[in-house]
């Protein structure tokens, strides 16, 4: 049963909540300006982790068939018969119920909103098989995640409300960046397969240009945001994320096996939303 949970968790890539429920506990924070309570520090917690597992579910089980003719993918879980088309389903169909149980408790605003963000995760896959622009609509998902946490708290989303707007607007550039960077692991692959990324149309150079902007415009939005909610005080913390922005993309300038693109799709991005939610705590605690 331990084995079979541990694949479940593998399945879903439960450790990548890891550099994602980050941004939706900052937006909690930073409507409060301060501690919210731990019920809705768990009813936000239980609300993410369910909405990510089931994206990610749908996302192996639309792909499984382009994942199977991926060397690099073929042994996912799916493609390698390691769990069954129905268990992924059921780990869907769980996963949506904890996410719309949570959203009911949290308040009216949050639940009646809830079906946007599966329906996005939903439409995801299948935009790779289209248009470039699938990085921005991943980006899109996790952009939620700060709006999610502000209305937890606030129960309305009002034009006052702009400055979290807009940083969530930047967390749409800041995923679409590294999924570029991502998405170069299988170049040859998707050029082949017609599956649609930047560097498959536009070539390297231009998809790692073009991830360098998506970053900067990120870090412009993300400090008029924070400037305008916490103030000046958040000058520290966005200098490093810009070092980190900036290490992301020297590691990859020239090499992006797969060994460099995890340090920079995980290890990096997890640290710099960590460094953002502490820039938040400190701003709003000093």
């Amino acid at each position: 049963m331990i084995k079979k949970l541990r694949l479940y968790a593998d399945f879903i890539k439960i450790e990548h909540t890891l550099f994602a429920l980050p941004f939706a506990y900052a937006g909690a924070f930073l409507a409060k300006g301060g501690w919210f309570g731990l019920r809705l520090f768990i009813l936000i917690l239980l609300a993410f982790t369910g909405l990510r597992a089931a994206a990610m579910s749908l996302n192996r089980i639309i792909d499984r068939e382009i994942d199977a003719l991926n060397p690099r993918t073929a042994n996912r879980h799916l493609p390698a018969g390691l769990i069954s088309l129905g268990e992924a389903y059921a780990i869907v169909i769980v996963s949506l119920a904890v996410y719309f149980t949570s959203a009911y408790l949290i308040n009216d605003l949050a639940f009646k909103l809830s079906p946007i963000p599966p329906i996005i995760a939903y439409i995801y896959p299948y935009l790779k098989r289209w248009t470039c622009l699938c990085h921005y609509v991943l980006g899109l998902n996790l952009a939620l995640a700060p709006l999610g946490g502000w209305i937890a708290v606030t129960n309305s989303l009002t034009p006052n409300d702009w400055a979290i707007v807009l940083l969530s607007l930047g967390v749409v550039f800041w995923v679409a960046g590294f999924d570029m960077i991502y998405a170069l692991q299988d170049l040859d692959f998707d050029r082949k397969y017609r599956i649609h990324s930047v560097g498959a149309h536009f070539g390297v150079k231009f998809a790692l240009v073009l991830s360098a902007l998506n970053h900067t415009v990120f870090l412009i939005l993300t400090s008029i945001a924070l400037i305008e909610l916490i103030g000046v005080k958040a000058l520290i913390g966005l200098i490093v994320i810009a070092i980190l922005l900036t290490y992301e993309h020297y590691i990859v300038k020239d090499r992006f096996d797969e060994r460099r693109i995890q340090i920079a799709f995980f290890h990096l991005n997890a640290t710099i939303s960590a460094v953002l939610l502490l820039t938040i705590l400190l701003g709003l605690l000093f």
